[in-house]
């Protein structure tokens, strides 16, 4: 089945995957590609979407598109930069703020009878990020919409089917954003919104089928949700061709090699326990830089893959489930100009020495859509509600050098963290969580002891997809016990903090 897709043009905003996230979840397929690789064919496409940047349009190194066969040939929506960009190169005028637009906002005028604004209002928020403001309109420009602040906020170029927005409709702080996005993808280009989790499951299938044929593949799970519906897509595609290696890298949580094995049981997959942890610690020795750490977890886990690959006669694929924020903070919005903020292990080519092709059935999803995926294939809840774990594990989780006594401070400190949420009915209520072990002592007393031992943060966040995240306001009552129960059977941990950073500016893990 063919559905409509959307083109999003980026331009290096980190909110540009945000817009593709939002526009799926309108079940409309989007795809994201950088401004300077703007696919051939734009016939593929039923509508496009301009995102934001971090660059002023007014800059000798602004970027560029070619906009040839988009511009008043398909519907355009154009968010920040780009309604900047349309004015500042098409009649208008842009200029320099007097102070920089960030944050919320509120509509103070809205066109009436305007489609690209139904079901929104005068006094709706919305959210502001940029530092150049919009003088003149472009050519044929419409005013649709202002705020206080900001007269030309929303603008349409007559003529054409463009819109241009100065605010960001994707960041849930736009509180009429999904709206207006539905207004201008469905109402006013005729995308059909019919790309399901029932009808992703069934392509990808077929797909699968179709890639891979009698192949055998080899797929690394690790008992979290994305490599678990990875599996269930390959096993219904490939069955018993599909052999499912868990290796235990010495990082997991306290005996979750054991539970994670356990859990398989009688979900029809082919699953081996594999524990290699003395072979990543001692690649991790002495390594405190967390790319490092980071780069010798993916080269012991590629090479621990190569070894029992090399068991199975014949495979010729290895499949991992890399999600698309893996892919977006690993390469910078599939090559465009986002910044990178860190490397994943599963992400990018393979070894020369490694003879196996990578399939990666879910590297279009953001999380909630790989539960939602799950859920339509009769997944169990209870492993589809699991919070995301990083894949090195503790790793990034202990701050500095790795040594085997520090993993076990942690693992214990992570499960008594844990397993309070759960008994407060609170560990559904938060998107991931765990705790961090700081490279530092700190002085403490207990009994009549002076002691000097370490300290760790708890860390716990609400998100939708991974790509922003907000702190959890936990309990008093609940961080109270828990501080008091890791303190007091937790050798080694004298002090518990809390962590109460957003992201951004900071990430959900500390390396």
């Amino acid at each position: 089945m063919q559905h409509d897709k959307v083109l999003i043009v980026d331009f290096g905003s980190q909110y540009t995957q945000l817009i593709a996230r939002r526009v799926r979840e309108l079940n409309i397929y989007s795809e994201i590609h950088p401004f300077n690789k703007i696919p051939t064919n734009v016939d593929d496409y039923k509508a496009v979407i301009l995102s934001g940047s971090p660059m002023s349009v007014r800059s000798d190194e602004a970027f560029h598109p070619d906009l040839k066969g988009i511009r008043g040939e398909k519907p355009m929506l154009a968010v920040c930069y780009g309604a900047q960009y349309l004015a500042h190169f098409s009649g208008g005028e842009v200029a320099e703020s007097n102070t920089r637009e960030y944050g919320r906002a509120n509509l103070s005028f809205v066109q009436e009878n305007e489609p690209f604004l139904t079901g929104i209002s005068v006094g709706s928020q919305v959210w502001m990020s940029h530092s150049d403001t919009i003088k003149k309109l472009p050519t044929n420009g419409k005013l649709l919409a202002s705020t206080h602040d900001v007269e030309n906020a929303a603008y349409k170029i007559e003529g054409e089917t463009t819109y241009a927005i100065q605010f960001h409709p994707e960041v849930y702080h736009s509180t009429d954003g999904k709206q207006l996005l539905e207004n201008f993808l469905v109402q006013i280009s005729n995308v059909t919104p019919d790309w399901t989790p029932n009808a992703f499951v069934e392509e990808t299938v077929d797909a699968l089928k179709a890639q891979l044929g009698n192949d055998k593949v080899v797929l690394g799970l690790s008992g979290g949700v994305d490599s678990s519906v990875a599996a269930m897509l390959l096993h219904k595609a490939i069955g018993k061709n599909l052999y499912c290696i868990f290796v235990n890298n010495g990082l997991l949580r306290k005996n979750e090699f054991t539970s994670v094995l356990e859990q398989y049981e009688g979900m029809g997959l082919n699953v081996k326990g594999v524990d290699a942890s003395a072979r990543f610690l001692d690649a991790l020795a002495g390594l405190s830089d967390p790319e490092k750490k980071r780069k010798a977890i993916g080269r012991v886990f590629i090479e621990v893959f190569d070894d029992e690959a090399h068991q199975i006669q014949d495979v010729t694929w290895l499949a991992q489930g890399t999600i698309y924020p893996d892919v977006i903070e690993s390469v910078s919005a599939t090559g465009g100009p986002s910044a990178t903020i860190k490397s994943h292990h599963n992400v990018g080519g393979l070894p020369d020495f490694m003879k196996l092709k990578i399939v990666e059935p879910l590297k279009a999803l953001f999380k909630d859509e790989v539960r939602r995926v799950g859920a339509s294939m009769g997944m169990d809840k209870n492993l589809l509600g699991r919070h995301p774990f990083p894949g090195p594990g503790l790793a990034i989780r202990i701050l500095g050098d790795i040594t085997a006594e520090k993993v076990r401070i942690l693992q214990e400190v992570d499960a008594v963290f844990i397993d309070g949420l759960r008994s407060w009915d609170l560990y559904d209520k938060v998107w991931q969580a765990g705790a961090i072990l700081l490279p530092v002592n700190s002085v403490g007393v207990m009994g009549d002891e002076r002691t000097y031992e370490k300290v760790v943060a708890l860390r716990a966040v609400e998100s939708t997809d991974g790509m922003t995240a907000d702190w959890v306001d936990l309990p008093y009552k609940f961080l109270q016990k828990v501080s008091n129960d890791i303190i007091n059977k937790v050798k080694g941990v004298n002090r518990v903090v809390y962590d109460i950073s957003s992201k951004p500016p900071a990430t959900i893990e500390w390396e």
